[in-house]
């Protein structure tokens, strides 16, 4: 007991004193807890009426700016990962100790890129962090230990596992997978291309609403993924595998309404959204920290 008291204590220390507001009051909204590049690593929140319900990566320095963001861990429905690398992944233990505060009641599910020879698939990455046997930080095991009653539970998944288990080819398929769905919105991925890393290109539908997030290329499942989405994100980072102009043609054969890029291009900016503009009618819009967006 003391020791849980200890570790709830240290993981709220970092929190800061007074949060920032949350997006406006349109019913959806989507936020940059960090867009990249020099700053916090790219992760997403999905805003349904005022409440943080989809989180989309976990990089260096999102968890900081998820408090900032005014937003519990409690209110999440799910944790969307596009892969498993450092900048997409990093804060999730941080998350998931300071979340002992908060008494979350339901388990937490989290969905992310099954594994190929380079990387783990994203129920053995989680197991690696949080089995309280083997794992880097056992002393919070109890989040996959179904016996134990002091928290709540982490359900990681791995999109597109079901249908190798039915002997399907090893390799990531175009097709569109469903995921996690509740009464308040739906998601659904494709696996694109990023080098030799499983990656995946994810879609928030909340009521009329329609958000994706990619930062690869992919085959014709991208285009179907992001079909008359009214918000695009897409990460430009180098080295980069879709160009702005491809991805403004992208998004203009599939009636995308609205853009958002990152990250942040010093320098480069100007030239981007020229490049965009040229291909694609809609809004474009450069993400900045803790800045909100409204599909």
């Amino acid at each position: 007991m003391i020791a849980r008291i200890v570790i709830v204590l240290l993981s709220g220390a970092w929190m800061p004193a007074v949060a920032t507001p949350a997006c406006g009051t349109a019913p959806v909204q989507v936020q940059a807890l960090g867009p990249g590049g020099q700053r916090a690593a790219g992760a997403y929140l999905v805003w349904i009426d005022g409440k943080p319900r989809a989180l989309i990566n976990i990089g260096t320095g999102a968890a900081l700016r998820f408090r900032e963001a005014g937003a519990n861990v409690a209110d999440l429905d799910v944790i969307l990962l596009t892969r498993l690398h450092v900048d997409r992944t990093a804060d999730l233990p941080v998350l998931v100790e300071s979340s002992l505060a908060e008494n979350r009641d339901r388990p937490l599910p989290l969905y992310g890129p099954s594994d190929n020879k380079f990387m783990p698939s994203t129920v053995t990455f989680v197991r690696a962090l949080f089995d309280s046997t083997r794992g880097a930080y056992r002393h919070l095991g109890n989040f996959l230990n179904p016996l134990a009653k002091d928290t709540y539970k982490l359900r990681p998944n791995d999109v597109g596992e079901e249908r190798r288990r039915l002997g399907a080819r090893r390799a990531p398929d175009p097709d569109i997978h469903s995921a996690f769905a509740n009464e308040r919105l739906r998601t659904s991925a494709v696996y694109v291309t990023h080098g030799s890393a499983p990656a995946l290109a994810w879609r928030v539908d909340a009521g009329t609403k329609g958000i994706a997030f990619s930062e690869d290329s992919g085959s014709g499942g991208l285009e179907r993924l992001i079909k008359n989405a009214d918000l695009l994100i897409v990460n430009l980072s180098v080295p980069a595998t879709l160009s702005p102009s491809a991805v403004a043609r992208l998004a203009q054969t599939a009636g995308v309404k609205q853009l958002v890029l990152s990250p942040r291009l010093p320098g480069n900016e100007t030239e981007a959204l020229d490049s965009i503009k040229r291909h694609f009618a809609g809004p474009v819009a450069f993400a900045g920290d803790l800045e909100c967006f409204t599909p």
